[in-house]
């Protein structure tokens, strides 16, 4: 069958109704609400029994980076060029805090590495900083694995130790050295601040792990990043269960990166001050020597003061001996720092060279060996930044070096220039006598030596300055670390939230599908959407057990039922002689769909109406009627029609639930029930009883099984056609449509049996009057089966 031949309503209806879809889901109201129950509690038993997770953050500001300037506190020492463009690269900065190295030290400092865990009714929790016990390493054994200790508190003075499986290793003391273990040894002390009763009888874990194997995952919690791109201020953030252990942590990260910091920085100053010290010691020597030398041969020679004809002369020769002493004290200076530029360390930092351009180069360099040491300790060789580091030293060492030949070569060349000069002047002053020709190069070399202790001298002040000026911490911090006491992890808003969608959508979701997967059919919107055959009614599901659910004083919904059908009856019939019955065929696609429950109701409802009614059993091949009256077998039609001497009614019988009711048994299941059907006394049997009664009602075979309905068709005025809900599939509903459509079967009408008032199935019947007197199968249910039914 096409789409039209089996679905001719869809056609004209193919809207959905939004109510019937809504009221789909609005019956099961009982199981969306146990679902919200079910999530609810287990929303609340997740959020009672997981460990929140707190976040702290802290903020702080990198000096000196390359968007700030000098600071005010040494902005007072530029003039003497111990502080120049200083710059810090803020990634670069956020590395090292997340070393090894730094986060290694933390950790060391902290003792997170020991960890103290109480054991409550459902869950561990670690306890920080409070924990009643304290486990105190007491040689320097470096631990390689992870250990755990079981400390059962027996009074205030003993302890059990327990191994991991919690079995006793010894009984101790507090603080009292144990020995000759795998942890090397060690003592468990009392925390006197949190040690009370309420700890005796009751275990504490101890989880000793090596520091190596929790800085990873220090280094992947802790989260540094600056606020802005144009902004040296950092914020970093940690997430624990613990909010105090988290502040503790990245307070220290701030102190350790400080004090590392000042370390770095410290290292050129002490490099420097032991150079400018080592020089000072030697030039002394020379300094006193020359000293002496002067002293010796004015004794000897009772010079006193240079003759006053030599004064011009002198003047001049004074200024060029002036100049050749800086440049000579320069190109001295100039050598020694060459020497000191193959040791690939830190170099003498402000040594007053007239090139400022070394000077400048002097400080980019020390600035690179201090980041390249810095990086050495957290990165690896082959770590990119660490490597550029390497490339920028060898290139600026490299161009040192030329500025510092072309230094020399230059400053030589003044050098020998000044010194021609000196020996034009000693040629016009060779007058003067020998003596004072020799004080005077032995005064000059004393000024020498004097100037150049002189000089270092206020480089070493400047030095121990620089030294005082590098203890200032490299990072401000602008707030400390703090952590809100409300956890950011789990969310108790969107738990719930998420429970609450979740106890909808899961028998949302079941419905759905079930609709969905589902193929039979329920209502009577099924039957209409898929059929064009008019219909009769349909038959609430039966709540006793009773065979015959129709009385003269039965008000259930299955009684009603059958009362509405027997009024619409009337109007599907159509009008015969006078004196004449009604044939009523009901048959159904299969069986099992409740065609014989209905032909005896239908029939006692007709009777109880004061109508003479007759009940005929014509399926010949699966009787029914007897089966389903529990009563034993008799002759019915089948002897009726194979034995000319057995009369109709002698096969009558009636039961005492319908006194007013004749039934007319199948009799003996026949080899041909097709061929007898097709007698000539079926003919006679229906006009013999349309005589006699008002209404015949006929049981009849499924049309889908057999032919045998068809055949006898055409002595009915109304065939019912029975679909049971829950049982027949919508796609058989094709059969009564195609017998409808071809007429085979006349004034076809359905009627849905078995349907279910509760879920919205039928119409409802009863008007008020409850499903019968007395007690009902339904209120002897358990009441949760009644909450769920």
């Amino acid at each position: 069958m096409n789409n039209e031949q089996y679905s001719p309503q869809l056609d004209n209806n193919d809207t959905i109704n939004i109510r019937a879809e809504v009221e789909k889901y609005l019956i099961h109201w009982k199981w969306f609400a146990l679902s919200l129950f079910i999530s609810l509690i287990g929303a609340y038993l997740y959020l009672r029994y997981s460990t929140p997770i707190y976040n702290a953050s802290t903020t702080i500001l990198i000096k000196n980076d390359k968007q700030g300037s000098v600071s005010e506190e040494l902005a007072a020492f530029e003039d003497i060029g111990i502080v120049g463009s200083s710059s810090k690269n803020i990634d670069n900065e956020i590395e090292i805090m997340k070393s090894r190295k730094l986060i290694g030290d933390v950790i060391e400092s902290l003792n997170l590495n020991i960890t103290y865990i109480t054991e409550g009714r459902f869950k561990e929790t670690e306890v920080y900083k409070k924990s009643p016990i304290l486990f105190v390493q007491t040689d320097s054994t470096s631990y390689s694995h992870s250990s755990i200790l079981n400390v059962e508190i027996l009074s205030n003075e003993k302890f059990l130790l327990k191994d991991k499986d919690e079995k006793v290793i010894s009984e101790n003391s507090y603080s009292q050295i144990i020995k000759d273990t795998n942890l090397g040894n060690f003592k468990i002390e009392k925390n006197i601040d949190f040690f009370n009763d309420s700890y005796i009888n009751k275990n504490i874990k101890i989880l000793i792990s090596p520091i190596r194997n929790i800085i990873g995952g220090y280094q992947n919690s802790i989260s540094i990043s600056p606020i802005s791109k144009k902004s040296s201020v950092l914020r970093l953030s940690l997430q624990s269960s613990i909010k105090e252990k988290a502040e503790d942590v990245l307070d220290e990260l701030v102190s350790q990166y400080n004090l590392d910091a000042i370390t770095d920085k410290k290292e050129v100053s002490e490099k420097t001050k032991e150079f400018i010290a080592n020089r000072l010691n030697n030039v002394a020597k020379e300094l006193s020597k020359q000293d002496d030398n002067v002293e010796t041969f004015k004794d000897k020679n009772n010079i006193t003061d240079i003759e006053s004809e030599a004064q011009l002369v002198l003047q001049t020769n004074t200024e060029n001996r002036k100049k050749l002493i800086e440049v000579t004290t320069e190109l001295n200076l100039a050598k020694s720092l060459t020497k000191e530029l193959d040791n690939n360390d830190y170099l003498p930092a402000n040594l007053g060279l007239s090139d400022t351009n070394i000077s400048t180069s002097i400080n980019e360099y020390n600035q690179l060996i201090a980041q390249q040491k810095r990086l050495e300790k957290s990165a690896g060789a082959k770590n990119a930044v660490l490597i550029d580091i390497q490339e920028n030293l060898t290139s600026l060492r490299s161009s040192l070096k030329r500025s510092l030949e072309n230094t020399l070569r230059s400053l030589q060349i003044k050098v020998n220039s000044l010194q021609h000069e000196a020996n034009r002047f000693s040629s016009q002053i060779s007058s003067i006598p020998t003596k004072e020709r020799e004080f005077l190069d032995i005064a000059r070399q004393q000024e020498i030596i004097a100037g150049l202790y002189t000089y270092l001298l206020k480089k070493k002040e400047e030095t121990a300055i620089s030294l005082a000026a590098n203890a200032v911490p490299n990072a401000k911090i602008i707030d400390k670390a703090y952590g809100s006491d409300i956890p950011v992890s789990p969310k108790r808003k969107i738990i719930y939230l998420a429970a609450l969608l979740l106890g909808l959508i899961v028998p949302f979701i079941i419905i759905y599908l079930k609709d969905l997967l589902d193929t039979k059919v329920h209502t009577r919107k099924d039957i209409t959407d898929l059929t064009s055959i008019p219909f009769l009614g349909d038959i609430p599901h039966s709540e006793t057990k009773e065979k015959i659910v129709i009385n003269s004083g039965a008000r259930s919904g299955t009684a009603e039922a059958f009362r509405l059908i027997r009024t619409n009856l009337d109007f599907m019939l159509p009008k015969k002689e006078e004196n004449k019955a009604k044939t009523i065929f009901i048959t159904s696609t299969t069986s099992g769909e409740g065609k014989s429950f209905t032909s005896i109701n239908l029939a006692a409802s007709l009777s109880l109406s004061g109508k003479k009614v007759v009940l005929a059993g014509l399926d010949l091949r699966a009787p029914k009627i007897i089966e389903y009256l529990e009563l034993p077998e008799r002759k019915g039609i089948t002897n009726y029609i194979t034995d000319d001497s057995i009369t109709i009614d002698s096969l009558k019988f009636s039961i005492n639930e319908i006194p007013n009711l004749d039934i007319i048994s199948s009799g003996a299941i026949p080899p041909n029930p097709a061929e007898l059907l097709m007698t000539d006394k079926i003919e006679q049997l229906f006009t013999q009883l349309e005589s006699q009664y008002d209404y015949v009602i006929i049981d009849t075979a499924p049309v889908s099984l057999v032919t045998d309905t068809l055949l006898i068709a055409k002595y009915a005025d109304l065939v019912m056609y029975v679909a049971r809900a829950n049982y027949l599939d919508k796609r058989m509903l094709i059969v009564p449509q195609t017998l409808y459509k071809d007429k085979k079967l006349p004034n076809l009408a359905i009627v849905l049996n078995d349907t279910d008032l509760k879920r919205g199935y039928g119409y409802g019947y009863g008007y008020g009057y409850g499903y019968g007197y007395g007690a009902t199968e339904e209120d002897n249910k358990p009441w949760y089966k009644k909450i769920f039914s």
